[in-house]
């Protein structure tokens, strides 16, 4: 029997707050990562309401630290002038190997680091990033057509079964 995705999540303690869907269309993505992130109160709160966007965020390596830029989580609806601002950039937090490792193939000449998706782990604010590549127009429409003859394969073996 196969499970659902969100009784996966509820057993690993994963609460997904947002994905980067453009992500997957706009980048080939080559290597991920699990990273903590720097956030105040207000931000808590409104991720646990369930509001963020990663479309246009990515990740930028600055004196030896990982910076996440482009995020947007909007401002707390119950916060008070004391609130954050919503495209502000945040720390993300990993260690000095892993910023090392990934300094060395995001800094090569196409690559760059994509946030993936937001998500609360144990109670914890986690990012999931990757080195990605950009993908060329002939190569989404390839994707594309890859897609679409998946689902045509799993539509055909369905009416197969019944």
């Amino acid at each position: 029997m196969a499970r659902n995705r969100k009784q996966d999540e509820k057993e690993d303690g994963i609460k997904s707050v947002c994905r980067n869907k453009r992500a997957f269309h706009d980048y080939a993505i080559l290597d991920t990562l699990e990273c903590g992130i720097v956030l105040t109160g207000t931000e808590v709160k409104s991720l646990r309401s369930g509001s963020a966007s990663l479309e246009d965020a990515y990740a930028k390596i600055e004196d030896g630290e990982v910076w996440l830029l482009g995020s947007d989580i909007p401002e707390y609806a119950m916060g008070n002038r004391m609130n954050h601002k919503p495209k502000r950039p945040r720390k993300l937090l990993m260690h000095r190997r892993e910023i090392g490792k990934f300094a060395g193939k995001a800094s090569e000449r196409g690559y760059t680091l994509v946030p993936l998706r937001l998500y609360f782990k144990h109670g914890l604010a986690k990012v999931e990033l990757a080195v990605a590549r950009g993908k060329q127009a002939h190569d989404k429409r390839e994707d594309l057509k890859k897609a679409d003859a998946q689902r045509e394969i799993r539509r055909a073996m369905s009416q197969r079964r019944r």
